[in-house]
This record gives structure tokens, C-alpha cells and sequence, in this order.
């Protein structure tokens, strides 16, 4: 398994006992969903390595106490702690029809109601205080912001993401 046959779930923060159970902090709107895992994989060494969930439980709104095969002591816990977990794509929960996923969305077309089409979306950062489309047009970068607010339309299958900007928004990115 590799990492881009997989999504980032969360990231192990602390260990919980000295009997080798571990704490994830989960990046995710809805935590519940993952109470029952059967199984991680955990980023060793830049290797998904997987790890059998023995137990689990939600312990905050987004901590995941786990209990994992073959780790039963500290020092085993020890060695992973600091490290990224991620399950397959296959384990996404399902979306709606105007719901996506930022990976899912890669190469769709961008078409703003003022401009048409503005180029096609190569990345979205959501490590800022807002998440940001990115997108290229001709070798320009134009970034909208994440927003229900500008986003009028989501065609999944005809892969395009229709938008309605601010005044000056679009502009901004295509003056010379």
C-alpha cells in the first residue's frame, strides 16, 4: 500500500499506558466513524506498515485511544509515536453529490460564472487558516478560498467545479 492509495487520518500524539496503546489525534469532521477500525497504517520510515487494532475507543472528540497487535510495551509505543496513520481510499465514507474530498477534485476544470473557464485545479492547501484552491491557469496561479459561498456547482462527472467570485477576485490574478 502506498500513500497515494490512501488518505491521512490522523497522527499519533501521545501513548495512553505502559502497555504499548497509543492516542490518535484524528483529522477528521467525524471522529465516531472510526471508533471500530480494524486496522492503520502507520508512516515508518516513509513505508505504510500495517498494524492490526486490537481495541479502540474515542476518548475525546477527536482522540482514538488504539490498542495495536504486537505493540505490548512502552518501548514499542515509544517507537511510534510522532507518526502519521492513514487507511486505504477505499474507507472514505461515502459523500453527496455536492460534497467532495480535496484529493478527488485534482484536475477538475474550474469555470467561474464571470470569466468561464479559469483553468484547472492542481492542489488544495488546507493547511492555512482557510482552506485555498489553487489553480492553473496557462501558467498562472489564480487561488479562490474554500467556500460554500463561491462555489455555485459541483459536476463530478463531467469533473468541473462551477464558481461565483467576488468582484476583482479573478481579475486580480490576470493582469499583467
Amino acid at each position: 500500500m502506498t500513500k497515494d492509495q490512501c488518505y491521512y487520518l490522523g497522527h499519533i500524539v501521545s501513548k495512553f499506558s505502559f502497555k504499548g496503546e497509543l492516542q490518535i489525534k484524528l483529522d477528521t469532521d467525524e471522529p465516531e466513524l472510526y471508533e471500530n477500525l480494524e486496522s492503520i497504517f502507520v508512516d515508518y520510515r516513509n513505508k505504510l506498515i500495517p498494524f492490526f487494532v486490537e481495541k479502540s475507543n474515542l476518548q475525546k472528540s477527536n482522540l482514538l485511544r488504539v490498542k495495536l497487535e504486537e505493540v505490548d510495551e512502552e518501548a514499542d509505543a515509544d517507537d511510534l509515536l510522532k507518526r502519521d496513520v492513514y487507511l486505504p481510499l477505499s474507507q472514505l465514507p461515502k459523500l453527496g453529490p455536492d460534497q467532495f474530498y480535496y484529493h478527488e477534485i485534482i484536475g477538475f476544470k474550474a469555470v467561474d460564472e464571470v470569466h468561464g473557464e479559469i483553468g484547472s485545479i492542481n492542489f488544495v492547501n488546507d493547511q492555512s487558516m482557510q482552506a485555498l484552491f489553487f489553480i492553473d491557469f496557462n501558467g498562472r496561479e489564480i487561488i479562490i478560498p474554500v467556500h460554500d459561498k463561491f462555489i455555485q456547482k459541483i459536476d463530478k462527472e463531467e469533473q468541473v467545479i462551477y464558481f461565483k467570485t467576488p468582484e476583482g477576485l479573478i481579475d486580480m490574478y490576470l493582469e499583467d
